[in-house]
């Protein structure tokens, strides 16, 4: 089994146990620890999973090519591979393969306006019932933020919008604010209603921009507060204050310095602007080709030196960055609880193939943020470096005050 040349190279800690095509057990150790059982169905797993496991294993584990033995989930063999993971990048098949992929990342993350449009529709114009059963109520579809680990997801995605408001400062009713990529329009309609903004929310999913549009009609705030479906760089108004949360992900990093010159274009001479991205501790990378190539096409989780080289070279300043460590691990964990409770409605919705996508996703997302090298940066940006005060007192003063929960 050629791939058991992997898991022995891989295993440093816990056990891995294969049952191969033909029935016969492998098993691969390291130090004490936890173990996973899975059985591999079609013996071209054994040379496929050699060449590219990144992408074979969940392709393998939605079509049921490969499963979980022994009661343990699919959570429980990602965990453990994703321990034992940054060992797979000394293999040499591996670095092979990762040279190609350096090669082939601009054409990978190419995003023109046309483009980002149809790798936006693949995942947020699915059913609009399907977020329903695994967010909260307001449909936060990005990190939440846990001041307590006894915080439910609703108190924590709460906090997630406070928290971003506190770092726009705004201090002044009917400041006007852009939000790029402003998903179901839940934080549009917070910092109108919290703070007195007026908003413009831009999405490229016609979902989004349908469902918020009909949130602020019923809330009869939509004088004040609206959704429209457009391109960020089709913009040209200016704004006070700038806000884009889990849009950055899909910008490809050959438009990053489109992204901040506009930015910085639409963004008024005083105003403050703050990017909510996920980001990695590694340096630079390439996305995963199972989750390009079933969960976000054109998608790409930046390096902090890759977004800082790109800033720079705008003039716009850095007024504060702050890293979320373990909280997307926290809000996937939740949304996964969630996704299992309403398993059987998600299949009635799709099928059996599509829950084992989004079980594997959540995993090897959590995976990710848990035991690997993701995280969440928040970027303060302005202009002027004197656009908000000189100590950070009145972000703690806003999160602590009257619009705590």
């Amino acid at each position: 089994m050629l791939v058991g040349v992997l898991f022995k190279a891989v295993m440093r800690r816990g056990t891995l146990r294969v049952i191969d095509a033909r029935g016969k057990l492998h098993e691969y150790s390291g130090e004490p620890g936890p173990t996973a059982t899975i059985r591999l169905h079609d013996k071209a797993l054994h040379y496929r999973l050699f060449w590219n496991p990144r992408l074979y294993i969940g392709e393998a584990y939605m079509d049921g090519s490969l499963t979980v033995e022994d009661g343990t989930s699919i959570f429980d063999f990602v965990d453990l591979i994703g321990g034992n993971l940054h060992l797979l990048d000394e293999t040499a098949v591996v670095k092979v393969r990762n040279a190609l992929v350096r090669v082939v990342r601009p054409i990978q993350q190419r995003n023109p306006i046309g483009g980002a449009r149809k790798n936006v529709a693949h995942h947020y114009d699915l059913s609009d019932g399907l977020f329903d059963l695994f967010l909260d109520s307001d449909r936060q579809y990005s990190c939440a933020y846990f001041e307590s680990p006894n915080h439910t997801l609703e108190q924590a995605q709460h906090a997630k919008k406070r928290h971003l408001a506190a770092k726009l400062r705004l201090d002044k009713p009917g400041q006007r604010v852009l939000d790029i990529g402003s998903g179901w329009g839940g934080l549009g309609i917070y910092l109108h209603q919290e703070c007195g903004a007026d908003v413009t929310g831009v999405t490229l999913s016609a979902e989004q921009q349908s469902h918020s549009e009909q949130r602020v009609k019923a809330l009869g705030i939509d004088e004040h507060v609206r959704f429209l479906l457009r391109d960020y760089r089709e913009d040209s108004e200016v704004y006070d204050r700038i806000v884009s949360v889990g849009m950055f992900e899909h910008v490809g990093i050959k438009h990053y310095g489109e992204f901040f010159r506009k930015l910085k274009a639409l963004l008024h001479e005083d105003g403050i602007a703050v990017l909510h991205t996920i980001a990695r501790w590694d340096g630079p990378s390439a996305t995963n080709p199972w989750l390009r190539k079933y969960i976000f096409p054109g998608g790409y989780c930046p390096s902090l030196s890759e977004v800082y080289a790109a800033i720079e070279k705008t003039g716009l300043k850095v007024l504060d960055m702050e890293v979320l460590r373990l909280h997307y691990a926290e809000t996937l964990k939740h949304w996964a609880r969630n996704f299992r409770a309403n398993r059987d409605k998600v299949k009635g919705i799709y099928d059996e193939r599509f829950c084992r996508m989004w079980e594997f996703y959540f995993a090897g997302s959590e995976v990710a943020f848990r035991r690997q090298d993701h995280m969440v940066a928040q970027i303060q940006l302005a202009r002027r470096q004197d656009a908000a005060p000189l100590t950070r007192d009145y972000m703690t003063d806003w999160d602590r005050g009257a619009h705590a929960v």
